[in-house]
């Protein structure tokens, strides 16, 4: 069976009998479409006879929400797909609703396949029904011209379609702040404005059911702050969210493709308070479990500043099954940085003037780091560590080539009695003086390169295939035109601050200056292929350097693999 990119599935069922199915429906979906996943909710819809079927309004209820939020949880299994509920004919109770658009929507990716849960009487791939599934799908979307049409009953096999259930409501996933009870066919409110926050750091389906729900509530428009600068400080592995513009993009696409009536205010967030806590226009908040007493601290802000409160929808956490024990057991973006540890970012350099049968990491990373760790580990594993440190003691010592140029460009007060150089004499020198450090590093650095570009000749004579430069300076330096890769090991710089102190014994300020002194772990991964992190227990880091490590094996190209 082909596999398409893009596809639109269209249910038919009500809503409480589906419940029970999606997971085979999705599934389904799951063989079929690799990419992209809209659905289309129109249950009660007839695809037989003659007539084509038009879409028609469906009424909001906290059913639907419910049935939205577990649509969205059950499909966090299959994370290749991309799935996005769309919105347009899903109605809230209000006397200020547009009609439904009569024009075809264009979707970012145009579905190749339309898929339905729709069953015939024969639970066979009836033809007319297909035909009729296709002519549906084009009047309401814009999809490929050659669209292909599958129906998904069938994969149940002969007597496996599943019994109606009885009108069993859903779970409640859907909170508004006031503890009324509700039923799950209440209709649900409509305002004209609303507002949602959060970080949206690659586009997840707890995202989706947080700005879905949102979406529905809002008749005109909708502000979306998304979370920068000074709040992103806190993050799990900050280094690796995505820009703040690319995470507006892809929310905005979103937004777009599930509900383009609505206008969308996308703004940074740069305090917790925001736009909601200042707009009068704004009607309600839609919040999760875990930002809810920040949707009430809001409420007190308005409140003392004579603003009317909002209406707070609370939205449940998802649930990850996926978890592992260092990571959240909630859908997070905390927990897909997490799982990028160790991953390629981005293409290798291509380095022909190095040893053909040598392939070289450069390993990088600020000061109490655990950089160090990291290239014992992966000596452990067999690669062939070169210690830029130990280079620079060996090219600083009496007969060595640095030994020389240092004391002619510094003088001989910065020698001990016996001739050896004062190393801290000579820091004191440089340190903050930009001018001074500059004629140390424009002789060092050349000398130690020269110095690394031998060793890794060492290592090839030893038979070794991998060899690991380990340099605090490796970008500084400019010595990535000695690597394949650059390999930054991250840490919160409080982290490091604390590891600093206690290994070396200096003072928190002096801890925070050297920091201060060196690129950030940002400005490192912003130039590196794979990245590490030594935050948790020394289990997990073996567990990402072995990772880390299987996956070189696999991309290192066979010329590097010759001596094995």
């Amino acid at each position: 069976m082909a596999v398409f990119r893009s596809g639109l599935l269209v249910l038919t069922t009500p809503l409480a009998s589906l419940a029970p199915r999606l997971a085979p429906i999705l599934t389904s979906a799951a063989r079929l479409v690799n990419h992209t996943l809209y659905v289309h909710l129109q249950p009660g819809m007839s695809l037989e006879g003659p007539a084509q079927p038009q879409s028609g309004p469906v009424q909001a209820t906290f059913e639907v929400l419910d049935f939205i939020t577990h649509l969205y949880a059950g499909a966090d299994i299959h994370r290749h797909l991309d799935v996005r509920i769309l919105l347009t004919n899903i109605r809230t109770k209000s006397t200020f609703l547009p009609p439904l658009p009569t024009s075809v929507q264009n979707l970012a990716h145009p579905p190749e396949v339309v898929l339905t849960d729709f069953q015939t009487l024969d639970g066979s791939q009836y033809n007319p029904v297909k035909e009729q599934l296709v002519r549906y799908a084009t009047s309401c979307y814009s999809c490929c011209p050659r669209l292909a049409s599958v129906l998904l009953y069938p994969d149940y096999g002969i007597g496996e379609v599943p019994v109606e259930p009885l009108d069993v409501p859903l779970p409640s996933t859907i909170r508004p702040a006031s503890p009324v009870a509700r039923s799950p066919k209440q209709p649900v409110r409509g305002y004209y404005r609303g507002a949602v926050g959060g970080t949206f750091d690659r586009l997840h389906n707890a995202h989706k059911v947080l700005l879905s729900i949102a979406c529905i509530l809002a008749q005109e428009q909708l502000v979306v702050g998304v979370a920068d600068k000074d709040l992103l400080k806190s993050k799990l592995l900050p280094e690796l969210l995505q820009p703040y513009t690319e995470r507006v993009e892809h929310l905005s696409e979103f937004l777009v493709d599930i509900k383009p009536s609505l206008t969308f205010d996308i703004i940074p967030l740069l305090d917790p308070y925001g736009p909601a806590g200042s707009d009068p226009s704004l009607e309600f908040l839609v919040v999760s479990e875990e930002t809810y007493r920040g949707g009430m601290a809001v409420n007190r802000f308005r409140l003392e500043n004579n603003l009317e409160e909002l209406a707070l929808y609370q939205i449940q956490l998802l649930k990850d099954v996926k978890h592992t024990e260092n990571e959240e057991d909630k859908v997070s973006s905390s927990s897909f940085r997490q799982r990028m540890l160790g991953n390629l970012l981005r293409p290798p350099y291509e380095r022909p003037e190095l040893p053909t049968c040598l392939y070289v990491i450069g390993l990088t990373g600020i000061s109490g780091s655990g950089k160090s760790s990291i290239a014992q580990r992966l000596k452990g594993l067999g690669a062939f560590v070169i210690d830029s440190d130990h280079l620079g003691h060996r090219a600083y010592a009496p007969g060595g080539p640095a030994y020389q140029p240092v004391v002619e460009a510094f003088g001989t007060d910065i020698l001990h009695k016996d001739g050896i150089i004062n190393r801290k004499v000579l820091g004191s020198r440089v340190f903050g003086n930009k001018k001074q450090l500059k004629i140390l590093t424009d002789i060092m650095w050349p000398i130690i390169a020269k110095l690394a570009r031998e060793e890794m000749d060492r290592a090839v004579t030893e038979g070794k295939r991998v060899c690991v430069i380990d340099a605090a300076v490796l970008l500084e330096a400019g010595w990535q035109n000695l690597v394949h890769e650059v390999w930054t090991v991250v840490i919160p710089e409080t982290e490091a601050v604390r590891r600093i102190v206690e290994r070396d014994g200096l003072s928190e300020a002096a801890a925070q200056s050297r920091l201060q002194s060196q690129m950030s772990g940002q400005q490192l991964v912003e130039q590196s292929h794979v990245v590490l992190s030594t935050l948790w227990e020394p289990h997990i880091t073996q567990r990402q350097v072995e990772k880390a490590w299987a996956l070189l094996q696999k991309r290192i190209p066979k010329t590097h693999q010759a001596l094995d």
